[in-house]
């Protein structure tokens, strides 16, 4: 609570001026105006929040997150500024919200009965579970009768306690206790330790934060997927609770919530138990000798260095001296027409490779249209590293063609694995690709990203997972046979890049 109370004496103020306004305006014999009226006149919305992957967080651009970005946006579309209030936990925003100190909570929380008579919900077009996790080395739960004898974690003022209580009645010995001093992150990471046996999250939350946490597992789910909302003060009038149903129906209608999601949420599926636990390990013991080389030479080609040690780990696993069976060869598996290309004489040797894949990636970014925006443009890079520039164009028109956005990754990614069938390639101009692999490529890199930036950015990473027990895995070839047959098979077969054609 200490660290609010700044800003909580801040809407303090702004209520109290808000009531002798309201006086003067009785007096006057004018009407009080609404919450919407407010707002715009003041130019501020005021937004109470948790640090959460998928609500908020800052990382090293700025805010971010799923919830945050749809609220900027609201902002925006009112013409005024957005103000976050960070708060601890869930608790301490329904309060905030129950004093109508704030506009909008962004709690990651469904739409409760028990809220009714508190709060407006505003549904926000992503739908979450309360799911049953458990270490991966216990028993599997099946049902809620085996989750009587062991003690449930959740956190507090969460939507799992609402499902507990329901089932309470068929399961009167059912225990479990609220943490507010925990996220869904650290539950997760008591349950990888050990720490505790049984815990709910939700979906979302699990899906963002799973790869961090291999050892976890889902047990089962207690409910069937709702909506998350945004709670407003009931004290408020309709007008903003109005206004933020048709800013959501607009941004349902246009695509751009279905953009987001896929920002946010579509690229988390790509790496297995096996390959997390093989990633981290090599985050700790392959990457440091080469981790200068991608600092300097991202820097020198001004990208993101997280980014492209992503791609030199899903091209070689780090390993300098990878070479495919069609002649790749290298920490970034060049082949020899990219490697004249950009000028690198030793493919083998890692500083010329991650130069030469620093430039080339560089090269390939600067050919996607200015007009497609970010993150889309670095995935339509990705995509294009991988298969070629003259293939994604191709995709990218059977896109168009076919009435959707071909300057989205989200439509893009559904018409590429459409290059492998004749009845679509034979109408292209580049003809025949592999084109479900950049489409596993971006996924995997995206995810690579995610844990690298997790465990590497100062501002935002622990080492939770770097010091937990990993594989004993060596750089001896052999070892990389310990990756599982899924993971492996999710690796393009032929990773090398040409120069780019039209």
């Amino acid at each position: 609570m200490m660290t609010l109370m700044p800003q909580l004496k801040h809407f303090r103020t702004g209520a109290c001026l808000l009531a002798i306004a309201s006086v003067v305006a009785l007096a006057s014999g004018c009407s009080r105006p609404s919450t919407l009226e407010e707002i715009r006149s003041e130019g501020v919305l005021h937004v109470i929040t948790r640090n959460a992957p998928s609500i908020y967080y800052e990382d090293r651009d700025g805010p971010t997150g799923f919830e945050y970005e749809l609220a900027k946006r609201f902002a925006d579309s009112l013409g005024v500024e957005l103000r976050v209030r960070v708060a601890d936990d869930n608790t301490e925003i329904l309060s905030v919200l129950d004093r109508n100190y704030a506009h909008i909570g962004l709690a990651g929380l469904t739409d409760s009965p028990d809220y009714t008579d508190r709060f407006r919900a505003v549904p926000i077009g992503l739908k979450s579970q309360s799911v049953v996790i458990y270490n991966r080395d216990l028993p599997k739960p099946q049902s809620i009768g085996d989750l009587v004898d062991t003690p449930i974690h959740v956190i507090a003022n969460s939507n799992h306690a609402r499902y507990l209580n329901e089932l309470k009645a068929d399961y009167p010995d059912l225990t479990w206790q609220q943490h507010p001093e925990l996220d869904a992150a650290g539950l997760l990471e008591r349950i990888e330790s050990g720490e505790l046996q049984l815990a709910i999250v939700a979906s979302n939350e699990l899906a963002i934060n799973h790869v961090f946490f291999p050892a976890v597992k889902e047990a089962f789910t207690l409910n069937e997927p709702e909506s998350l909302a945004w709670l407003l003060p009931a004290e408020q009038d309709a007008s903003l609770y109005e206004a933020a149903q048709g800013f959501f129906s607009v941004l349902e209608t246009d695509g751009t919530l279905a953009q987001l999601k896929e920002r946010y949420y579509g690229h988390l599926d790509r790496l297995n138990y096996v390959g997390a636990r093989t990633f981290v390990h090599h985050v700790r013991n392959r990457l440091p000798r080469y981790e200068s080389l991608f600092r300097d030479y991202a820097q020198e080609n001004e990208l993101d260095w997280r980014l492209l040690a992503a791609i030199g780990y899903q091209e070689s696993h780090w390993r300098p001296n990878a070479v495919s069976p069609t002649g790749v060869r290298g920490m970034m598996m060049l082949t020899r027409n990219t490697a004249d290309y950009v000028g690198i004489d030793n493919r083998l040797d890692p500083e010329q490779s991650v130069d030469g894949g620093a430039r080339y990636f560089s090269m390939v970014y600067d050919r996607i249209p200015e007009r497609i925006q970010e993150p889309d443009r670095t995935w339509f890079a990705l995509a294009s590293y991988n298969v070629g520039f003259g293939h994604l164009e191709d995709a990218r028109k059977l896109t168009e063609a076919a009435g959707r956005n071909p300057d989205r990754w989200m439509d893009v990614k559904e018409f590429l694995p459409l290059l492998a069938q004749k009845e679509w390639y034979s109408k292209t101009r580049f003809g025949y690709a592999r084109g479900h692999e950049p489409v596993i490529y971006v996924q995997n890199i995206r995810r690579y990203y995610d844990v690298l930036a997790w465990m590497k950015d100062p501002a935002q990473a622990t080492e939770q997972v770097a010091s937990q027990d990993l594989p004993a895995l060596t750089d001896d070839p052999l070892a990389e046979q310990t990756l599982a047959t899924e993971e492996r098979a999710s690796l393009p077969r032929d990773l090398g890049m040409t120069p780019p054609t039209l």
